[in-house]
């Protein structure tokens, strides 16, 4: 409990009145992101060897100390100052620049010059690690730099991705021209990559994309001509995007993916203006923007007739991206509201007190937490699938879009939820929920609606190519694994993967219960993070004897997979137990992890 101390009285002095600004709560700016979360702590040495976990503890100790400081401090100045576009110069000549804040400039040195967060999975030598480093460590560092800025990760993630298409789709022309620059450290040689899709006909159906397409009589380079109604970073330097080349079919079959530079050759610039830039709601640090395009100079990658599934490789590395975005500000808004709930005082006591209030804290945990666990599978079981593992990859086949719906719409609700914890500061600008609430809406549009997600778990991954069953598969070996679990609660998760997989079965296999197509996609994340958390905590419980992962397990089944009854007024002596050690942010000893999912 906070405790304000007035100074002392001098004698035959009238008391000093309290200062009701020492009343209002803190947030977290000051705190190292990284070492006040045990659970990424925690869930590193589980995906990390020992050696590399112990390379890397000191650089996300520095980016949490980063991000919960000045990091912070830049970020709020950006989404107060958003990039200004400027069509001419002084002498009147045509050349589209966009104008940032100085902030923006020292977060970009943070992410891309000193973290290499986009280089991080494509060369040895990122913070100092003799190779690639796993899609875990880079998401983790995405974690700790998303709790204060999520703008930015957008051209960062862009960059990284981008280079990921290139190398494997691009001409060795194309590759020695942009892909070393593209994952450099240095500030002055790097090319920073951009996402140029959505055109005005609207982002989900990429078929009706009119961005035509023209070969240069050299064979080598395309013109575009067109428009694109929303492109992400528009002053990247490489623009990924799909056209149709001339005389393509209509439909997603006939599109292409192109490579656009900012710049051509001779340094000029490429044929393509900037029209304005999106006021957007949230993420507005980054600059997104309209763009003509006016015979642009572009390279082709892979394939004429293969452009949508060439750029679904990228699509689906920015859901899991989105997906451990999600876990970072679910997790800032869970931090801010632990920081309130714990200093600020109501009727006599600190509102973490009132049990309501505790119930609703727990409400912002729970997918807090699971979604930190199913991101991080996602990414364990991307750098497998790219090893050449074919279970890992049609395991991932379901888990990406499964992340990117459920994460998105949690993101929402946490958001909202921790704002109303801060009160009415929690909806002035001065603070970060406000910003966080904004941000948070995006998640629901980027990479595919909630709808598109949904369909594409159950109409594609369940009903054409059958993920379902691999997941399944792997669920019930982890829970053969996990030995040291409640043998009770061992086969009520086995009961719940079987009925999860066996009602997203039955929706997939008819056109009619396409409705049921999100309650479904649902039920697989809720019982795949419970059987995750689960596993976690007990192999957590006998490394580092705190197993708080296992009880929140047993927590996503009672709240998250219909086990507590709308009308039920009996309160489980378990739950109030469980609830009053998750919110003390104390280590939950195995055996008493033990007893409480056996109560349940």
């Amino acid at each position: 409990m906070a405790v304000h101390v007035l100074p002392t009285n001098p004698v035959g002095k009238d008391p000093p009145r309290p200062n009701g600004s020492d009343l209002i709560a803190p947030d977290c700016r000051g705190l190292n992101f990284f070492e006040i979360d045990p659970a990424i702590q925690g869930l590193l040495q589980l995906y990390l060897s020992p050696e590399l976990n112990d390379h890397l503890a000191p650089h996300f100790s520095r980016l949490g100390m980063i991000a919960g400081g000045r990091l912070d401090e830049l970020s709020e100045l950006c989404d107060k100052h958003p990039p200004q576009l400027h069509h001419r110069n002084r002498f009147g000549r045509d050349e589209d620049w966009i104008e940032f804040h100085p902030a923006y400039r020292e977060m970009e040195k943070i992410a891309f010059g000193e973290f290499g967060i986009h280089a991080a999975t494509h060369r040895p030598g990122v913070l100092g690690w003799r190779a690639p480093l796993p899609y875990v460590a880079k998401y983790a560092l995405q974690y700790l730099f998303v709790q204060s800025e999520f703008g930015l990760m957008c051209p960062v993630s862009a960059t990284d991705t981008s280079a990921f298409l290139i190398k494997r789709y691009g001409s060795a022309e194309v590759k020695e021209r942009f892909y070393d620059r593209m994952i450099s450290q240095d500030m002055g040689h790097l090319l920073k990559g951009a996402q140029f899709m959505t055109e005005k006909a609207g982002g989900s159906d990429i078929g009706n994309s009119a961005l035509t397409a023209i070969p240069d009589s050299n064979g080598e380079t395309w013109r575009l001509y067109g428009d694109k109604w929303f492109c992400s970073c528009a002053d990247g330097d490489v623009a990924l995007l799909l056209a149709r080349p001339q005389g393509a079919p209509e439909g997603s079959r006939g599109l292409a993916l192109f490579a656009m530079p900012r710049h051509l050759e001779d340094g000029s610039r490429n044929h393509y203006r900037i029209i304005r830039l999106k006021d957007k709601l949230g993420t507005r640090s980054m600059a997104s923007g309209e763009i003509m395009f006016e015979g642009a100079t572009a390279y082709l990658l892979g394939e004429p007739n293969r452009g949508l599934k060439q750029m679904m490789d990228q699509v689906n590395l920015s859901r899991l991206s989105h997906g451990i975005r999600a876990a970072a500000m679910m997790r800032r808004c869970l931090n801010e509201a632990f920081a309130v709930a714990r200093n600020r005082q109501t009727f006599g006591r600190t509102i973490i007190e009132h049990p309501l209030l505790r119930r609703q804290l727990l409400k912002l945990m729970v997918p807090t937490e699971q979604v930190l666990s199913v991101a991080l599978y996602g990414a364990d079981l991307l750098t497998k699938a790219e090893a050449g593992d074919a279970a890992a990859a049609a395991r991932l086949r379901i888990i990406t879009p499964l992340l990117k719906y459920r994460s998105a719409r949690d993101n929402i609700t946490v958001a909202t939820g921790a704002m109303e914890v801060r009160g009415g500061n929690g909806y002035i600008e001065d603070w970060v929920n406000a910003r966080l609430v904004r941000d948070a809406h995006l998640g629901v549009l980027w990479e595919g609606t909630s709808n598109i997600n949904a369909l594409d778990v159950i109409s594609r991954a369940v009903g054409k190519e059958r993920a379902h069953e691999a997941l399944a598969e792997e669920l019930h070996s982890v829970l053969t694994r996990a030995d040291q679990l409640p043998g009770q609660y061992r086969g009520e998760l086995r009961s719940l993967v079987d009925r999860a997989v066996t009602f997203a079965a039955r929706v997939a296999a008819n056109p009619e219960r396409e409705p049921l197509s999100r309650r479904a996609a649902g039920g697989l994340y809720h019982v795949t993070s419970a059987v995750l958390m689960a596993d976690e905590g007990q192999w957590l419980g006998a490394v580092a004897g705190d197993a708080r992962r296992l009880v929140l397990s047993r927590m996503v089944v009672a709240h998250r997979l219909g086990g507590d009854g709308m009308f039920d007024t009996d309160m489980a002596d378990w739950q109030t137990e469980a609830t009053d050690l998750l919110l003390s942010g104390e280590a939950i000893a195995p055996e008493v992890a033990q007893r409480l999912v056996q109560s349940a």
